[in-house]
């Protein structure tokens, strides 16, 4: 689920809170191939699906030997999980390639699929390099915290949670100099964000469950800019109903996800009850980093 939620969720029932972002991340193994982890909430009740695949994605890794890099991941959420009971993660060794690793998992929550992943890994080999420039905008350091920007009673719930706390998101502005020009239909948005506090180092399967996290933060909200602002941004409670459908990442180039990444977004269409959101990240530097691509339940219940 991509929605925030200002409900809070009792803390018996609740995951552990987290002491830092990398704790978000951290499951339990219970054989070789099932890991159990622990999701905060995202809309009432309802378990944040980036932190799902995210967790998911690191059940993956976890099976692979020779720990080579993630390079791609496809997810379907089939229903809501409750972020008062653990999660398993189910993975199955697919394919074990002199270059490439597949991996599916299932996230099962009280014998129900909540969650379907597949994940391919690589070994890094030398290769023609291109990419397409980052855009011109204002350094994230000359913009507000959006997350020490929410209310108290907000940020009170969060932390109560154990999620969406440890997090420095910075949207730009929709007038800053730099942005690409409008396109009649298209609706963009670009934020940089990152993990608040540090991730470890020699461990790029971390960083690349934190960005999971990240990517499934604002997709569905940019598909639906033209009809509410952001969590972020809103003054008023949420009027539509928000819920990823499914997700997918391409991971291009090493990252730290506890560094500033630009996520360049646009929404090219919306119809039926669902709304489609791309984007990419840029590191400091501008090299493209990571494209996500994701479709999202868009509903006005009123």
């Amino acid at each position: 689920m991509t929605d925030l939620t200002e409900q809070r969720i009792p803390a018996e029932q609740g995951p552990n809170p987290a002491t830092s972002f990398a704790g978000l991340l951290e499951i339990e193994q219970l054989n070789e191939n099932t890991f159990r982890g622990r999701c905060h909430a995202g809309a009432p009740m309802r378990a944040f699906g980036g932190h799902v695949a995210a967790q998911a994605l690191v059940a993956a890794g976890r099976t692979c030997a020779d720990r080579r890099p993630v390079h791609s991941l496809h997810g379907y959420f089939l229903r809501p999980g409750s972020p008062a009971r653990p999660i398993d993660y189910l993975v199955e060794r697919v394919r074990e390639g002199t270059s490439y690793t597949t991996r599916r998992v299932t996230a099962l929550q009280q014998e129900h699929e909540l969650f379907t992943l597949s994940v391919s890994f690589k070994h890094p080999e030398p290769a023609a390099d291109r990419q397409r420039e980052i855009p011109t905008l204002p350094h994230p350091e000359s913009l507000p915290n959006s997350v020490a920007g929410l209310s108290e009673q907000v940020r009170r719930a969060l932390a109560a949670d154990g999620g969406f706390r440890d997090l420095d998101v910075r949207f730009v502005p929709a007038d800053a100099p730099g942005l690409p020009a409008a396109v009649p239909g298209l609706l963009q948005q670009f934020v940089w964000m990152r993990t608040a506090s540090p991730l470890p180092d020699g461990d790029p399967l971390l960083h690349a469950g934190a960005l999971t996290y990240l990517s499934d933060l604002t997709l569905a909200s940019t598909a639906g800019l033209n009809m509410q602002p952001n969590f972020f941004q809103r003054t008023e409670p949420p009027r539509l109903l928000m819920a990823s459908l499914d997700h997918a990442m391409w991971f291009h180039r090493p990252f730290r996800a506890d560094q500033w990444l630009l996520f360049a977004q646009r929404s090219p269409s919306s119809s039926d009850g669902r709304g489609l959101a791309l984007g990419e990240f840029y590191d400091l530097d501008g090299r493209l980093v990571a494209s996500a691509v994701q479709e999202a339940l868009i509903r006005d219940p009123s």
